[in-house]
């Protein structure tokens, strides 16, 4: 009598099959995983940024001059309007590279909105007036 060696084809379709399914659920969370540690990349340089504006109103009392957080791997920042008026300020976080759609602001009364893709956009519409740190979620 023969013996055979190796595997049959139906063992290899069933190995394939599994990690198939595996690779269709890991990498979608995976991508979610990359993407919401570029999203706090953007939340943290915008509440420092915040800070900063904060302390530079208290020594000076006008916003006019402050700073303005520097541009990091996923995200560019400015000022709208261009220039802080004396009172008001506004922060704006916009994606660039693979983050492309996301935009994050914050102004001198802390309120935080997110423009996202559909996929990270809450239910109620978008621009969501929190900052979504993952998807459908402030």
């Amino acid at each position: 009598m023969q013996k055979n060696n190796g595997f049959s084809l139906i063992e290899l379709l069933v190995v394939i099959a599994i990690v198939g399914t595996l690779a269709a659920v890991a990498i979608p969370s995976y991508n979610d995983y990359i993407t919401r540690g570029k999203v706090a990349e953007a939340t943290s340089a915008l509440s420092d940024g915040r800070v900063k504006m904060e302390q530079f109103f208290q020594d000076n009392r006008t916003y006019l001059g402050g700073p303005a957080p520097a541009a990091t791997a996923n995200f560019t920042y400015s000022s709208n309007p261009p220039v802080p008026t004396a009172t008001t300020y506004t922060i704006t976080a916009t994606g660039t590279g693979g983050m492309l759609g996301y935009t994050f602001t914050i102004d001198q009364n802390n309120a935080k909105t997110t423009t996202a893709p559909a996929g990270w956009a809450l239910a109620s519409g978008n621009p969501a007036a929190c900052w979504v740190v993952k998807k459908k979620s402030c």
